[in-house]
């Protein structure tokens, strides 16, 4: 479909959906995401249907550490590991479990884990052959804001702390359907606003690569399940994003992170935090796996009008294959001009300047300078405070009658109830002027656009994709790339094409040492003397 309609339709659905929070309409998502419902779902046509591609086809190995080790192998290499018969699903979420078991103490990226559940289905998944679907036998981490059933869904919050769905969320069936195995609910930030943390701001999951520095930021509020991959406890995991809790949690942990436009995955299931900013994702660990996951769960869902009408998903799994000439050489699938902001070389430089100078390097690449309209700064600054109030309407309840439950994160929802009504549609008014600037402003110059943060196409609701590019002192640094309108493949191509001639998304942390003892003990343990966020903080931080 041409740029010109996925524009059209994408203007169209805005509209639609800052007028159903207007009108109210909006209540029926998150009232189902508090009281729970039955859930069905839709497949369009026009989406491809998922499959693994045929890596050797496709001149990409497994790599012999995915040999060694198959918490080592992305989620592709094990299933071509599985297909061919060297792998078990057993053997593999055994493998994970037995990780958790040693480590999770002192990453804490696990809120809840399933083990028995995920043993049962890898035997299952053995027996059935590889036959139960593309991610068949395939073990995931699953944020604890996605509804699980008859599996605690606690948001990491009191309100929430005896809640027990009775189905799953849209975007978990679509996993386990296609044969996924869920191996636990990834810890997370109080209700999703900052990064992981007990309700009173205690912090609980570390980043990765410095498990014995608590105070290293690990990202945002999908803190665990970038976690549980980073630190080999899971295959791939899924997220949410509404201030960049998907796409900088990858950037920190050295991970791929895909937040697709709005609408693209069902939040059907999903406890909210702003229904015109909530995207669910995955976090992976390169184009491929976060092409896999994402082709498993776009598509339509009665039950979420924000992801009914759009343009069918492009093959993401063909944009994630990078194309090789005879001589070896890497180009992009098709050329494609990618914006360079004025200010992206500001910080990072040296690990920035050796990105651009490689990414130049691919044929079909061009780089091209981008300079942002002089309200820039207002438009993404001064006016996202207004994503405050929307938090605020679908736990209004909670607010009159404890506000206490709301932990260390009280204020940011304090804060949005101060809110007024003409400064909401002000702010929504800027929404539309930043959207034409973006659109017909940034994206007329480029196809891409490299971004210095998340937040303008978080407000728009536009699709990002973050991937690693090296360290800084130690610690993985990494891009956000923001596309136009329900062009996640254009996203993926570009990634796939950095990928297949670099190695950074390939690096994995050392292990942490293992403490001595195991089970909630030495978690304790593990979590003495860690810092603990103020009030102020967390609303600072806050998605």
């Amino acid at each position: 479909m041409s740029r010109a309609v996925n524009r059209r339709i994408f203007l169209a659905g805005s509209a639609a959906v800052t007028g159903a929070v207007v009108s109210g309409t909006a209540l029926a998502p998150p009232a189902a995401a508090v009281s729970p419902v039955s859930a069905k779902s839709s497949k369009s046509s026009t989406t491809p249907k998922p499959y693994v591609p045929d890596l050797d086809a496709a001149g990409i190995e497994v790599r012999d550490a995915a040999r060694r080790d198959p918490t080592e192998a992305t989620l592709a290499e094990a299933a071509v590991l599985m297909s061919r018969r060297k792998l078990t699903s057993t053997a593999l979420v055994e493998a994970y479990l037995d990780r958790i078991g040693t480590y999770d103490s002192t990453y804490q990226a696990y809120a809840e884990v399933t083990g028995e559940a995920a043993l049962a289905a890898a035997r299952a998944a053995d027996r059935s052959g590889g036959r139960r679907g593309v991610l068949s036998g395939i073990p995931l981490c699953v944020k604890d804001n996605y509804f699980t059933r008859g599996v605690p869904t606690r948001c990491n919050s009191h309100i929430f702390a005896d809640f027990v769905p009775d189905h799953d969320a849209t975007a978990v069936t679509r996993l386990t359907a296609a044969g996924g195995i869920v191996l636990g609910k990834g810890q997370m930030g109080p209700l999703a606003t900052t990064r992981a943390t007990t309700p009173n701001g205690t912090v609980t999951t570390v980043n990765a690569w410095t498990p014995d520095n608590p105070a290293t930021d690990p990202g945002g509020s999908s803190t665990g399940p970038a976690c549980a991959v980073a630190g080999r406890m899971a295959s791939s995991s899924i997220g949410t994003q509404t201030g960049g809790s998907i796409v900088l949690p990858s950037n920190r942990q050295n991970l791929t992170g895909l937040k697709p436009t709005m609408g693209r995955i069902s939040a059907y299931g999903v406890i909210p935090l702003s229904y015109t900013r909530d995207h669910p994702g995955p976090l992976a660990r390169d184009a491929m796996d976060a092409a896999l996951m994402l082709a498993v769960m776009a598509g339509p869902d009665a039950h979420d009008p924000r992801t009914l009408g759009l343009p069918g998903l492009p093959d993401p799994v063909r944009a994630a294959t990078p194309v090789v000439g005879r001589g070896g050489a890497v180009r992009l699938r098709r050329a494609t001009r990618i914006g360079v902001p004025a200010d992206f070389l500001n910080t990072a430089t040296e690990v920035r300047g050796a990105f651009l100078d490689r990414l130049d390097a691919i044929s079909g690449v061009t780089l091209v300078d981008i300079t942002y309209p002089a309200d820039w700064s207002l438009l993404t600054g001064a006016f996202n405070d207004a994503r405050l109030s929307e938090r605020t309407e679908p736990f209004r309840h909670w607010l009159r009658e404890d506000p206490a439950l709301f932990g260390v994160s009280l204020l940011s929802w304090l804060q949005g109830l101060m809110l007024s009504g003409d400064e909401w549609i002000t702010a929504q008014r800027a929404k539309n002027h930043l959207l034409r600037e973006v659109l017909d402003g940034v994206l007329s110059r480029c196809d891409v656009l490299l971004q210095t943060g998340p937040v303008p196409f978080d407000i728009l609701g536009l699709p990002e994709i973050a991937f690693p590019i090296g360290f800084t002192a130690g610690l993985p640094s990494g891009v956000i790339l923001g596309g136009a309108p329900y062009e996640e493949d254009r996203l993926l191509e570009v990634a796939a094409a950095y990928q297949a001639v670099t190695d950074w998304h390939t690096r994995r942390p050392a292990d942490p040492a293992a403490p001595a003892a195991s089970g909630p003990s030495a978690k304790r343990a593990a979590g003495a003397g860690r810092p603990r966020l103020t009030a102020e903080e967390a609303a600072a931080q806050s998605a």
